[in-house]
């Protein structure tokens, strides 16, 4: 079995990336405009981060626009290695950002509210690079798009890796208790976590040590 992927998101500062990375991730997840959830930062403490860290560490950048234009205009900010979208395109297509970004991975965010996801998950992965399965809500009035802190039925996210042929992160109310049973379940290519790994917001070592333990072997 390939080792699961490790993904630390809501990443703050070039401090936080390393500690990360020293522990183990393999990707971090890097947080622009959003209507609501952790992590924030600004676009030049994006790039800033970016520029810092190793060239073999995936670079997330998670966007909350819709129109490709709009996602594409954010990217060029940043210069991450990869694109999280956290909500459904309104305007263009996945394959017009991969004409114009043909270097970047593109990561789909689905988030799992009942069996329709399945679906979902199926008719998306023909476009996508990588899907990733979150606990959001982005029917609410102010949309939720990640960093809840929830965790959402497993169930449905093994189904959704078993029907698909591309990399599959589950996230949502990840931490050391719960995450092997997390990998034994759902089998998924990596882990995303975000405030399982926080105390009061901060990226806490002794947290984030104690989640890689509970994983070592896998």
């Amino acid at each position: 079995m390939d080792k699961t992927h490790i993904k630390i998101c809501c990443i703050s500062s070039v401090e936080e990336a390393k500690l990360a990375i020293n522990l183990g991730a393999s990707a971090i997840g890097l947080v622009g405009h959003m209507p609501s959830g952790p992590g924030i930062i600004k676009d030049e403490l994006i790039a800033e981060i970016v520029s810092s860290v190793p060239k073999d560490i995936d670079t997330f950048l998670l966007t909350s626009e819709t129109k490709v234009s709009d996602i594409i205009a954010h990217y060029s900010k940043v210069n991450t290695t990869t694109i999280q979208l956290v909500d459904s395109l309104t305007e263009g297509t996945h394959q017009q950002i991969k004409l114009v970004l043909p270097h970047v991975k593109i990561v789909q965010v689905l988030h799992v509210l009942d069996e329709s996801s399945i679906n979902e998950a199926i008719k998306v992965s023909k476009y996508v690079d990588t899907i990733l399965l979150d606990s959001g809500n982005p029917n609410l009035t102010t949309k939720e798009l990640g960093g809840t802190g929830k965790v959402h039925n497993w169930e449905i996210s093994k189904a959704i890796v078993e029907s698909v042929n591309i990399p599959v992160f589950l996230a949502g109310g990840l931490n050391s208790d719960n995450a092997l049973k997390a990998i034994q379940k759902v089998k998924p290519y990596g882990l995303d976590l975000c405030s399982g790994v926080r105390t009061n917001g901060i990226l806490d070592k002794a947290k984030l040590t104690a989640f890689f333990k509970s994983i070592k072997n896998y």
